[in-house]
């Protein structure tokens, strides 16, 4: 057995009562504990009953190998991808996306997709005027606002006379002038937020033009959200707005794909009056019509229908637009948040059962998808650890990193494509990026994510010791690894290499041995922890001991490992995340892309 074989190649002794239904566990980026069991039933898990080998003393020791032949999944490129809400527009962030300082934190996640959507879409009127001095409404410090405005102006007029990537590099006052003003802005978006009434949007030609920039610039493909709540008396999509953004774009030669609508089955909450799954799909399949006849779209990608979170209702709306427009798009979208960021917990995050709620929800898009379109990919759009804008100091920290790793981690074991995360900028404390354009804990472990996880899925096999534990305690799966081959990007790693990440939610350490292919390879750890005195609620990481901060507004910092030596066991520490390249594998899944 994959059990008895690793105990051999470890060097320790197989225990004399090795039960059967102790071999090793495989199953594809399965998260694993360190405790392990087996369910005897329905509710109740109950550690298995193991003699402990000479010499391993208190805490678990885990021996890990992985299946190197053959992936059991393989994702995109762009697995890992972005959104901006529209609510930059209003706040006036989008005036500041040709920041360098962005730019290069955006330039560090690609490849990767750039959604544009949010409430706000359904919301969105385009106005095709370029406009550049156009008036900004919502609160400003009157007494400097016109020169803030002034200086907007002249920054986009010396950005028109840049060819190529336009990139701007704005005064430290009229950055502090826009935080001012996009505080303000802060509480009206709350409050449309909580009353679920949203004010009405204008995305210029302009505003598209500096969004384009923004993506093509920084290497990601622009997805672009159009407005599905314009509707004639009969309740089909009115698509002439559309038709205006689409005859633009294809004018300036972007190059974008398109969904339609946000969450189309909230709409009986934002305006009263719903819009049906099969409604939507005729909707979708006009919106196909319309790209075909414009040359530079013939071509596009379509998604959707981005709907929330699947309950029974959900999957009504899902079955009909799938009954209708299945073969029009190009990948079936839904989104998720964990928690109300209204009520959140630093402990919220720690939970295994939130951690897992995912699953269930995985396996009821799947089996939609199964009736009507089999082999359909999948993608989960805007996900956020906590909705209502988040929380300051809590989804903005090192610990809601718990919650987003395992969500890459699990979504890649499921085979879904691509999960896109809400949001890259934004107002609230879900974004990756803070409003001083600093990376926050979630931009570095997704930079370390990007940097080395390929897209080819692996399984692995682990079996563990574990001390028999206290009376009436139920063990959860607080230690959590996935395995995919290293990207190839990352040319400091020959092909064949193979990437862990592991999450450890125990409040003590753990042991693990590599054991079969793995053993006696030289590793390099990416250990990433929370940096100064606010532990968990800190927004400042540190990887293997330093701190991570950018060099200057155009260069990220290296990401350095810590090399270990052959055969050494990998110690975890308590509450912390952590990627492990094990290098000249030879791995036969991962040599050929």
């Amino acid at each position: 057995s994959e059990l008895i074989r690793g105990f051999l190649l470890s060097g320790m002794p197989c225990p004399s009562s090795c039960p059967p239904g102790l071999l090793a566990l495989m199953a594809p980026g399965l998260a694993l504990m360190a405790t392990f069991s087996l369910p005897s039933q329905a509710g109740d898990r109950r550690a298995l009953p193991v003699e402990k080998p000479p010499g391993v003393k208190g805490r678990t020791l885990i021996l890990l190998d992985v299946n190197t032949k053959s992936p059991v999944r393989i994702i995109s490129e762009n697995f890992l991808s972005l959104q901006l809400d529209p609510s930059i527009i209003h706040d006036g962030w989008l005036d500041f996306l040709s920041s360098r300082r962005l730019v290069t934190l955006a330039r560090g996640l690609a490849p990767a997709f750039l959604r544009f959507a949010g409430k706000r879409t359904d919301f969105l009127q385009f106005h095709n005027v370029k406009n550049p001095a156009k008036s900004r409404g919502g609160p400003g410090p009157d007494y400097y606002l016109k020169n803030y405005e002034d200086d907007i102006v002249r920054s986009d007029i010396a950005l028109d006379k840049q060819k190529g990537c336009k990139i701007a590099q704005h005064p430290d006052i009229m950055l502090e002038l826009q935080r001012e003003k996009a505080a303000q802005m802060h509480l009206v978006l709350l409050k449309e937020q909580f009353s679920n009434t949203y004010s009405n949007l204008t995305l210029t030609a302009r505003s598209l033009d500096k969004l384009y920039n923004f993506a093509d610039c920084s290497g990601l493909h622009l997805i672009f959200a159009l407005n599905a709540l314009r509707r004639n008396p009969n309740n089909s999509w009115n698509s002439s707005n559309a038709l205006s953004l689409l005859k633009y774009s294809a004018s300036k030669k972007y190059n974008i794909s398109w969904e339609l609508g946000n969450e189309p089955n909230n709409y009986r909450t934002l305006i009263g009056r719903s819009v049906n799954g099969s409604q939507l799909g005729k909707d979708y399949t006009q919106l196909r019509s319309l790209l075909q006849l414009i040359r530079t779209y013939s071509r596009a990608h379509l998604y959707g229908p981005n709907i929330g979170r699947p309950r029974k209702n959900v999957i009504a709306f899902l079955e009909g637009f799938m009954k209708v427009a299945g073969g029009t798009v190009d990948a079936v979208t839904w989104q998720h948040y964990y928690i109300d960021g209204r009520v959140a917990k630093v402990t919220d995050f720690l939970k295994t059962r939130l951690l897992d709620t995912l699953s269930d929800q995985i396996r009821k898009i799947q089996k939609v998808l199964n009736t009507y379109t089999p082999g359909k990919k999948i993608w989960l759009e805007g996900v956020g650890t906590t909705s209502a804008g988040g929380m300051n100091n809590l989804s903005d920290s090192y610990a809601a990193g718990f919650l987003w790793l395992n969500t890459l981690g699990l979504l890649a074991s499921q085979g879904i494509d691509v999960v896109v995360r809400h949001s890259f900028l934004d107002h609230g404390h879900n974004h990756l990026v803070d409003q001083n354009f600093n990376p926050l804990p979630d931009y570095w472990l997704s930079l370390l994510y990007k940097r080395l996880i390929g897209p080819k899925v692996l399984a692995i096999h682990v079996a563990g010791l574990q001390r028999k534990p206290r009376p009436g305690r139920v063990i959860r799966d607080k230690l959590r690894i996935y395995a995919h081959c290293t990207s190839y990007h990352n040319h400091n790693y020959v092909r064949g290499s193979i990437t862990l990440y592991i999450i450890n939610l125990h409040r003590s350490r753990k042991k693990i041995k590599l054991a079969g292919t793995l053993r006696d390879k030289i590793v390099h750890q990416y250990l990433l922890q929370p940096y100064g005195k606010d532990g968990l609620h800190s927004k400042l990481v540190q990887l293997n001991g330093q701190p991570l901060a950018m060099v200057d507004d155009g260069t990220l910092p290296e990401l350095k490992p810590r090399p270990l030596r052959a055969g050494r066991t990998l110690v975890i520490p308590p509450l912390t995340m952590s990627f492990y390249v094990v290098k000249n594998v030879n791995a036969l899944a991962c040599r050929y892309r």
